[in-house]
Parts: C-alpha cells; structure tokens; sequence
C-alpha cells in the first residue's frame, strides 16, 4: 500500500514520523510496518526505512516480510555477505517462499553469477502466481550475459502479462534491434497493435523500425497513429519530423518541430532539427537564429556547435566559422570533432601553426585517420619544421605501414635533411607500394627531384 498525503491511510507514517521526533516508542503491526518501509523505499529515503525496519523487528522479530526488507537495504549497499546468511537462514525457515530466491538472484547478480541467478529465477517462476516481475528479471540478467534472444523471450513474456509494461517492450525492441532483426520487430509490435490499437509507445516503436528499414512512408503512418493515440507525445512529433526531412518535405517537418516547443519547453534537438530545416529552404536568418538559440539552449551540444560552424563555413565566412569553433572549445576542449574543424578553418585561412595545433590536438584525442597525419605533416613542412614532419610520419607509419603516401615524404624529408641512406630507403619502399604517388617527392620536394640520384633512382625503377 502507497500512502497519500489526502487519505486516512496515512496515519500510521504520521504516527511514525512523530514518533521519531519524540523518541517515545509506539506499537505497529508488522503490515503497518511494511507500508512504512515500502513507502520510504518508494520516495528514495533510505535512511528512515532503515530505522522503520530496525524498530520493525525489534517489536516483529519474526516477520519474513520485514527480514526480506532488511536484505533488500543488505543488497542496495553492497552488503552482499550479510544479505546471503540472512537470506540462508529465511530459507531454511520457508524454502517455498519466492522472495527468497528472488533477492538469492539479485545477490548473484551483484556478484556477476547471472548463469546462477537466473538459475535462482526460474526456481522462483515455479513458487509464484504473480510471473511478471520474475519474467522482466530474468529477462535482464540474460541481457548483463549478452544472450539476446532469450532475453527477448522473457519480456515477450512480461508483455503476455501486461501489455502496458512498456519498460518489457522497450527492452524487447532494444533486443529485435541488436539482433538487426527489424521485420521481426515490425510483425510482433503489428501483431501485438492488433489487440492494443491505441498504445502509442508501440506505434512510435514501430514507426522507429520502419524508419531503420528507409520505409519513410509507414515510419510516417506509424508516427501518426502515435499522436492520434497521444497528441502531447513529443517524441513521436520529434520522429515525424525526422521522417518528413528525409523525404524533403521541410515545411511540414518544422511544423512537427514548432508543435513540439508549443506542448513543453524547448529542446536542443527541437531547435536544432528547425535551424536545419530552415537552412534546407534557404532562410539563413532563420537558420541561424535557431542554431544559435541551440547553442544557448544546450551548450554541451556539439552538433550545436558544429552545425552553426558549418553553416558558416559554407558560405565561406571562414573568419566567423572559427569565432563559433572557438567558442565550442573553450566549453569542451576534448571534443575532436572540433578540434579538426579548427584545424581546418585556420588552413583555409593560412593560419598554418594555428591549423598544426589543431590536427596536433586531434591526434591527441585520437583521431588516426591518414589525411590527419599526412596534412599535418605537410604543414611542419611549410612551416620549416622537417624534423618534426619526419617524426609525425614515422608515427603515422605505425598506424598505416607500407603506405606509399607516407613513404616518399618521408623520403622527401630525409634528402632534405642530407640523410641520403635513409631517403633511399623510403624512396624505394614508396616504388615498391605504389609508382602512383612519386609525383608526391616532384610536388612537395621541388628541389630533391631535380637531384641527379634521384631521376636515376626514378628511371631505374621504371625500367
């Protein structure tokens, strides 16, 4: 029983709650207790369910109830020991009582034995009437052993039970998905619409499925049986605007988008998804405008951010593109993505130790992509750090070996460098990977191909 704070059932917490500020013991029953605790437990106020459960079974030292409650706190603060020898002692004392082995699978769990609680689970699904909750439990524990499909079975089971269990369903669909078993998500969520017409959380799934599958238009018909079903369901307004801009139908998706801000406070996507829409229709105002109430709504955004910095960017506003990245920097300068659009923007406008830093920065963070080492180092380069550049190579070198880009720049660099042994060496590797790229030593090391060794080496290789 839940207490309201408008009802008569709430004497006995008034009663206990007084009782606790005067330090004057009154008598509950054990159920009086169980409300008590359950109650408590429900709000999240540990604490005095713990010392309703102490004064519980200091006046019922034989409740089962109130010890079942006792473990529970046991197994919420890791107690994981004295949970297991009260639990074994209960279950000497009623070895057909199912709340046993549901906290017993609860501390496998803790434990990572989930083979062994859900071997717990299906000796409780023997003892009960009530299966639903044991059907979501074990459906869990089989999700923590990345056993899908029985998993999926298990919150089928749950949904058997209570088709508005729709934690089961979302976690069944999570399993369809996994699994990249879309058509059969999209029979059982059309099977179970069948018989439930009007659940709105099943039609946004499914519009979702058929979404994953590019069937545009019945993603749209599902998304709007889910808002005939629930007209203030923001996240179905939020798909069908998705759907909509996939078919180009723009002013219909930032009609979807506006109905969303009008039904509850605005949200980042919302207004992201509407500047986009408008920059797709060409109204940059617009465009911008919401872009930038993103970025105000959301700071922590990035595609925020790096929307508005490539709007700029297409239109060639490199100056400001890079005011915004910067900006998106000083909140989160671990975020790659931005760090390579700076890079970027400050090589398009000639900031070469500026752009090094930049793709330097998306190294660091762990960005590998070829074209990152090979501009970065091409930069070191103009910017008469040969040194460097051979550095960066022969660490690029590691992540891409036997690539013909990176060997003759790097024998570009040591003929450079008067380092004629090793030059050789990269030279020929790069004729040896691919003859395609030697234009890379003519383009980038005018000067070491004028040289007399290497036109031979070259002339040798194409005999």
């Amino acid at each position: 029983m839940e207490f309201s704070p408008n009802d008569n059932n709430n004497l006995p917490l008034t009663k206990f709650e007084s009782m606790l500020k005067t330090n004057h013991v009154l008598f509950f029953d054990s159920e009086e207790f169980e409300n008590i605790i359950h109650h408590y437990l429900t709000q999240g106020k540990v604490s005095l369910a713990k010392k309703a459960i102490k004064l519980g079974l200091q006046q019922h030292p034989t409740s089962t109830n109130l010890k079942l409650f006792k473990i529970e706190i046991f197994v919420f603060e890791d107690k994981l020991d004295e949970a297991d020898t009260m639990l074994n002692e209960l279950h000497e004392l009623e070895p057909m009582n199912e709340e046993v082995y549901i906290q017993k699978a609860n501390i496998f769990s803790k434990k990572d034995k989930h083979k062994k609680a859900i071997h717990v689970l299906k000796k409780a699904l023997e003892l009960t009437e009530d299966t639903q909750d044991i059907y979501s439990l074990l459906g869990m524990e089989y999700l923590f052993l990345d056993k899908f499909e029985e998993a999926k079975y298990y919150f089928m089971k749950c949904m058997e039970e209570n088709p508005e269990d729709f934690s089961a369903l979302y976690n069944m669909i999570y399993c369809f998905e996994f699994l990249e078993q879309h058509t059969e998500a999209i029979d059982y969520l059309n099977t179970f619409l069948d018989t439930n017409p009007y659940c709105e959380v099943a039609w946004h799934q499914l519009g979702k499925q058929y979404y994953s599958l590019k069937e545009y238009e019945k993603a749209l018909a599902a998304f709007d049986f889910a808002i005939i079903s629930e007209d203030s369901f923001i996240g179905a307004y939020l798909e069908k605007g998705k759907v909509l801009e996939k078919l180009k139908r723009y002013e219909d998706a930032l009609e979807a988008y506006t109905l969303t801000l009008k039904l509850d406070d605005a949200t980042s996507f919302a207004l992201l998804r509407i500047g986009q829409c408008y920059e797709k229709l060409n109204q940059d105002d617009l465009a911008i405008q919401y872009y930038s109430k993103t970025v105000k709504e959301d700071p922590l955004l990035d595609k925020g951010w790096i929307a508005i910095t490539k709007f700029y960017n297409k239109k060639r506003n490199y100056k400001k593109s890079l005011y915004y990245i910067n900006k998106a920097i000083n909140i989160d300068s671990e975020n790659v993505v931005y760090w390579k659009l700076y890079a970027q923007l400050n090589q398009r406008l000639n900031f070469l130790e500026e752009a090094e830093r930049g793709y330097k920065k998306t190294l660091e963070l762990g960005n590998y992509e070829l074209a990152t080492w090979l501009i970065r180092g091409d930069i070191l380069l103009k910017l008469g750090e040969p040194e460097a550049a051979v550095y960066n190579f022969i660490q690029a070198s590691e992540f891409y070996p036997e690539n013909a880009e990176i060997e003759y720049r790097l024998a570009g660099l040591y003929f450079t460098l008067n380092e004629t042994e090793k030059g050789e060496y990269h030279l020929k590797n790069g004729l040896c990977f691919n003859t395609e790229y030697v234009f890379i030593i003519e383009e980038l090391f005018p000067k070491v191909y004028k040289k007399r060794k290497i036109k031979s080496l070259l002339k040798s290789n194409q005999k």
